[in-house]
């Protein structure tokens, strides 16, 4: 039997299958990557029927949306140690564990970026409501566009609307939530005459005095910066930022 992912981030779709991949009646054919050998068949020795912990659907679900080509090698086997080894679930220590929390902590924190740094541009489309559409460009690093899509649908719901990403696209017409595949950066509309407006109304509320350059770069990392039509600003802004910082004392 083989069981082929729906989707790189089909939680639901694994976790159907596990208890027979555990059992060893099923074998895995896709998005192993180099990790092939752990699904191999689980030794029989010390192996109980597949209870699911408390939380384990929750940091799977997290986990599966990685772009790790191991993610779902790691859960199986993991998995497998579960079942042989009672109480490790309750050992937060463990190094297999921790890998796992760790891949689910990158993806809440991906998740949380594209809610903050996602930037739409209005462009003419016949097709949208009142013949407008607002449409944005992001590069997310892992498989988030299911998870971030509730988000973007109640907080825009009254605007056609449209995501683009290298991984899929999401596009809301007013009604009705759809997805679409894998777009390019030219795909993108150009910068409009909104984002002119915004990047003024950016460089008027810099505030010079409160520049700490390395936590900037914690909140707003670099990678998100080619992203950002206000990131073309912050060379020139933190460049003048003594000379602003002097006039806004008297100096």
């Amino acid at each position: 039997m083989t069981l082929p992912l729906r989707f790189p981030a089909d939680w639901d779709g694994f976790a159907a299958q596990l208890p027979a991949l555990l059992a060893g009646d099923a074998d895995w054919t896709r998005d192993v990557g180099a990790q092939a050998a752990l699904f191999g068949a689980p030794a029989q020795s010390h192996v109980q029927a597949w209870r699911p912990p408390e939380g384990w659907h929750d940091l799977g679900r997290r986990v599966a949306m990685h772009a790790d080509d191991a993610r779902y090698a790691r859960l199986l086997a993991f998995a497998r140690r579960l079942q042989r080894e009672p109480g490790l679930w309750a050992d937060v220590l463990d190094p297999d564990r921790r890998r796992l929390q760790s891949l689910a902590r990158q993806v809440d924190r991906e998740i949380h970026k594209m809610h903050a740094f996602v930037r739409f541009r209005e462009v003419v489309d016949e097709h949208a409501a009142r013949g407008r559409r607002h449409v944005a460009w992001f590069e997310p690093a892992h498989h988030i566009l299911r998870a971030v899509a509730p988000f973007f649908v109640r907080r825009f719901a009254q605007h056609p609307w449209a995501i683009l990403t290298p991984r899929g696209c999401l596009h809301w017409d007013g009604r009705r939530l759809t997805g679409a595949g894998p777009a390019r950066r030219e795909d993108a509309p150009p910068e409009d005459a909104g984002e002119a407006l915004w990047l003024t109304y950016y460089r008027s509320i810099f505030n010079p005095a409160r520049l700490k350059v390395a936590a900037m770069k914690r909140e707003m990392p670099v990678r998100y910066w080619a992203q950002l039509p206000e990131a073309a600003l912050i060379g020139e802004l933190v460049r003048d930022a003594p000379q602003r910082e002097g006039r806004m004392r008297g100096v």
